[in-house]
């Protein structure tokens, strides 16, 4: 039976991507060693480095003057990372999440830390709108995509301070000012690569202006300096994110992206709200594309784990909402299939019919 993979990270892949990934774990271009175990400063390697820097910036169009990085330690390193080379007294933070909140928490270890809006009270169901970002602020933050309760950030603010965002869950998913930011990075297990490895896109010249000292390996300017191999790269994750960035250049690059990206999300939206078993638990204008979130209706809510255990069956895999708010995922990430966003539908369609 095919398998339907909705889970929200670590995520699906294109099918290319992990068989070239395999390859490469058994004799990397035909070297006769294992990308597992040749140097991080081959050519070989250094190749791969290359291109997959080279591919980020064509694929944003990222301008002059930003570096791309390919790091360890995860989003979550980054929370730290952020006000350590960014905040001299003040920041600015959007609450719109579980990891919003986390990347907020941190910063108040460094200066001043202003929440200028949140949707807390309301479960995070929906994006705030109409904040004051504080004139002083060093800089600006945002998750542009909120995988745990299906919201997200289409178009990119425009403020007066430098901004930075969270972009783990929905980077090349649309086309993105990179201009307008001062950072942007994210874990890649959603829809880029196995889980291991960092991206951050930076700008060159809004690094520097901190009076701190910040420890070698959280600089930024480290590993600009050293091409992202201060220390040994996650060698395998940046280069199952080269092929993966090869195949979305193959398919038409990000605009063929955000096409695939609305119509999947366009037809699981309209069942969730035609089918009177299931409904969306975010604001319509805030809906996500790439993490669908949906509960049973009241009146069918006895039938939750019913459903789960049918849709399982069917080939659904990872359907299981986040604890924190229940019901049903469907993390719809580039690699995933239209024809997998129409099986769920199906699904959805047979469990409405027998029940």
């Amino acid at each position: 039976m095919k398998k339907h993979n909705f889970s929200a990270g670590p995520s699906i892949l294109p099918s290319e991507v992990i068989e070239e990934t395999a390859k490469a774990v058994l004799d990397f271009n035909g070297i006769g060693l294992s990308i597992l175990e040749i140097s991080h400063r081959s050519k070989e390697f250094q190749a791969v480095m290359d291109e997959a820097e080279a591919l980020f910036k064509e694929l944003l169009n990222i301008p002059e003057g930003y570096s791309v990085l390919f790091l360890g330690g995860g989003a979550s390193l980054e929370f730290c990372m952020i006000p350590y080379n960014f905040m001299e007294k003040k920041a600015a933070y959007l609450n719109t999440g579980v990891w919003a909140k986390k990347a907020m928490k941190e910063a108040k270890a460094f200066g001043e830390t202003v929440e200028v809006a949140s949707s807390a009270d309301a479960n995070y169901t929906f994006i705030p709108k109409n904040y004051e970002i504080p004139a002083d602020a060093d800089y600006f933050h945002f998750t542009s995509n909120n995988t745990i309760y299906g919201t997200e950030i289409l178009e990119d603010p425009t403020c007066a301070v430098p901004m930075i965002a969270d972009m783990s869950s929905d980077i090349f998913s649309r086309p993105i000012d990179v201009s307008k930011y001062a950072c942007i990075y994210g874990g890649a297990q959603k829809n880029l690569a196995p889980s291991g490895v960092t991206f951050v896109v930076v700008k060159n010249d809004a690094l520097g202006k901190v009076s701190r000292y910040i420890p070698t390996m959280l600089n930024y300017q480290t590993h600009i300096n050293d091409g992202s191999m201060f220390n040994t790269p996650p060698v395998l994750p940046i280069y199952s994110a080269m092929l993966t960035m090869r195949w979305i250049k193959s398919l038409g690059g990000v605009p063929a992206m955000e096409k695939r990206a609305k119509e999947k999300a366009d037809m699981l939206y309209a069942e969730i709200d035609r089918n009177k078993m299931f409904m969306g638990t975010a604001a319509v204008e805030d809906r996500s594309r790439m993490n669908i979130c949906f509960v049973m209706t009241p009146e069918y809510k006895e039938f939750e784990a019913d459903f789960l255990k049918f849709a399982t069956e069917k080939g659904m895999v990872g359907l299981k909402g986040h604890r924190s708010v229940g019901g049903f995922r469907a993390s719809c990430y580039n690699a995933l299939a239209k024809e997998s966003v129409q099986a769920l539908i199906d699904c959805m369609q047979e469990f409405e019919k027998t029940h």
